[in-house]
Formats: structure tokens, sequence, C-alpha cells
């Protein structure tokens, strides 16, 4: 791995977002962003922007993503690192939204990248999250919103990533995302008010 270096000294809290795709974590984000003003990043766009720029490494990235397989953690680190830092003078907060994926990612970026003080996991069925999928994959134009490619996320989300609520399980704050998003977000608000 490359030489990340030690972890930064922030004074924003950082909130881990985690959930399984379709759960409604990119939209409980905004809404976290609109009201409290933190700074959403989301490790899958950090990862679709570095695809769309087309370089040798979105390139490899798109080829990856396209499988369902997990991104290199050096990669994801270094550019999660890279985001937070820019913008750690001026934000309120962040989201870090998708992140961590494992066990090992959660270890690593508390060691190389900062410290987070809760994690918010949006709990939901495979099929509702499946069925959400599918629909957005309707109109999104998203490589990875395919049937083949849900199954095998889910899949994967339920093997790699729940270990992951498991083992910082004392600062996770559990919501269940099956409710209209409204609903949820009350949920959520409550959640951040505590916090703040």
């Amino acid at each position: 791995m490359a030489d990340l270096g030690g972890p930064l000294d922030i004074k924003a809290p950082v909130i881990w977002v985690l959930g399984g795709p379709g759960s409604g974590k990119g939209t409980q984000c905004a809404k976290i962003v609109e009201k409290y003003g933190y700074v959403h990043i989301s490790s899958g766009d950090l990862l679709r922007d570095e695809v769309a720029k087309a370089s040798v490494l979105g390139q490899q990235l798109s080829e990856i993503m396209r499988k369902g397989e997990l991104v290199p953690l050096e990669t994801v680190l270094q550019l999660l690192k890279n985001t937070i830092k820019n913008k750690s003078t001026s934000a309120k907060g962040f989201l870090i939204d998708g992140y961590p994926r494992t066990v090992d990612q959660g270890e690593k970026f508390t060691s190389l990248v900062c410290p987070v003080k809760a994690i918010l996991f949006f709990d939901l069925s495979d099929d509702l999250m499946a069925a959400r999928l599918l629909e957005r994959g309707k109109s999104s134009g998203r490589a990875d919103d395919n049937e083949e490619t849900i199954r095998k996320r889910l899949k994967t989300f339920r093997n790699e990533s729940m270990p992951v609520v498991d083992k910082y399980r004392d600062m996770v704050h559990t919501i269940s995302s099956t409710d209209p998003v409204d609903v949820v977000f009350e949920k959520v608000a409550a959640f951040m008010d505590k916090l703040q």
C-alpha cells in the first residue's frame, strides 16, 4: 500500500453511513447535507468520478465495478483522505457513504484517514434493495444496476460488509429504511440532533 501517513487531525465529526445497495443511503445523506451542512462523500461517487476521467486508473476501476468486485483498499483510502483533507477547514461534518465495506477497511480508515464519531446503518431486506436497484437501473445508466450484478452486490454486502456493523456495534445507530423517505429522515434527524 502507498504510504498514506498518519490520520488527519480534524475537528468536524465523521460519520460512516452504511447499508446495502439501494437501502437509501444517498437519499438520506442528501437530506442531512441540506439540514445540517455536512459534506457528503460517497466512495462510489469518488470512484465513478475517477472512471469518468477515463484515466488508466479509471479504466481499471470501470472493469472492477462492472464485475461487482471490491476496489483495492489503498485506492479508496487515498481518494477519501484527499477529499476530507481538502474540505476539512469549512465542513461542519462528514458523511462517508458506503464505506467501509469490510472490517479491514474500517480499521485502516481509522488508523490512516481519521477517527469516526458514529455509524448510521440503514437496514432493508435484500428483496426491497433489489427491487429499488432494478427500478433505478431503468434510468440511471449505471453499469452496476443490472440483475446479475445486483445479486452479486447483495451477496458481497451480506458477506463482507455486515461484519463491519457487528464489529463496531457500540457506535452503530440502526434505522429501518422500509418506511417512506421523510419518515426515515425523521429518525435520522433525531439521531443527528443528539450528535450535535
